[in-house]
């Protein structure tokens, strides 16, 4: 399929490169995979190239994990989110406005300046929304917050206002809390941990009220869901025999139903018919979206999948391109 827009695809900037240690990764993944990975994230030329030869028309970019979320120090949070979008418009965007668009990065160690410079990046950069990876470093060890604390009800009122989507992008379980990974070093990240950690957050987003209080608001999950469609109906089943339990008197309604309104899904890193099938009968077709998630995963093993899969033409159009032109206003 010609023309497919591709919405989970990182970049890194020099700073964020000199801070990012990447050793954990390269101990799960292999040093030679790392060092080709951090190759491609500064790289513009053999994106562009690779977007040609598998008939990508346009990417949205985004800050690699854990980014700004990693940053413990407020005030260089907030300087590194604004860096970053600076840099991402500058050097991928303005250098291919047709062929690349950018979520923004934000520091929600302070709320307030996230709100700002997201409404700074959509506003005068043309970022498409913004991409957060997971919880929050406020401090070190356990010291951090998730996106349905109370502190961050400013940054999702802007977002609300804005009426853009937030991408709720993985990253790795807090340290404390891998004893089940022990000896299994290689499932901590995208492997497994992963999806564990971004869907339960995403449970949690699910079950605080968010979207009671901000019901237009979308938000956007890899990897097709990060096994949300499948396991979504048993927890609902089970929270409505537990409903008298912890955490479950603030949200208004069954967790399927948000799913169902207020949450999209990308093909991201999982090119699989039968797990597609199962998030279009969970959420229907008009909720998925095309993504590849390079440079960890390969443009042409997402493409030749795509578009050989058993889908029909139409869910094939929608999910490739139309959903996304639609979400993100695109011309």
């Amino acid at each position: 399929m010609l023309g497919k827009i591709a919405l989970e695809e990182h970049v890194s900037t020099p700073e964020n490169n000199a801070a990012w240690d990447s050793r954990g990764e390269a101990s799960r993944n292999g040093e030679s995979y790392m060092r080709e990975v951090e190759q491609l994230l500064l790289d513009t030329d053999n994106r562009i190239a690779d977007m040609d030869r598998y008939g990508i028309e346009r990417a949205i970019l985004s800050l690699t994990s854990p980014g700004i979320q990693s940053i413990s120090d407020v005030a260089i949070a907030c300087a590194a989110a604004r860096n970053a979008n600076d840099y991402l418009h500058d050097v991928y965007v303005a250098a291919h406005p047709s062929r690349l668009g950018f979520f923004a990065a934000v520091a929600l160690q302070n709320p307030v300046a996230a709100a700002d410079e997201l409404e700074r990046a959509v506003k005068d950069l043309g970022a498409h929304g913004v991409l957060i990876n997971g919880y929050t470093n406020t401090g070190t060890g356990d010291e951090i917050r998730y996106l349905d604390d109370p502190a961050n009800m400013p940054f999702w009122q802007r977002v609300s206002d804005l009426a853009v989507p937030v991408y709720l992008h993985p990253r790795e379980p807090v340290a404390s809390q891998r004893l089940i990974y022990q000896d299994y070093g290689s499932l901590v990240g995208s492997a497994w941990g992963f999806g564990h950690e971004t869907g339960t957050h995403a449970v949690r987003l699910m079950l605080s009220g968010l979207f009671d209080v901000f019901p237009a608001i979308q938000i956007i999950l890899g990897h097709l869901g990060e096994g949300l469609p499948f396991l979504l109906p048993r927890l609902s089943h089970r929270l409505w025999k537990q409903r008298e339990g912890s955490g479950l008197g603030v949200a208004k309604r069954p967790v399927e139903e948000y799913f169902h309104e207020n949450f999209h899904l990308t093909t991201s890193g999982h090119f699989h018919t039968n797990a597609l099938l199962d998030a279009i009968s969970e959420v229907g077709s008009d909720r998925l979206l095309f993504a590849v998630d390079y440079p960890y995963e390969s443009m042409a093993e997402a493409a030749d999948w795509f578009d050989n899969a058993l889908l029909p033409d139409d869910d094939r159009v929608k999910i490739g391109s139309r959903n996304a032109k639609a979400l993100f206003d695109l011309q």
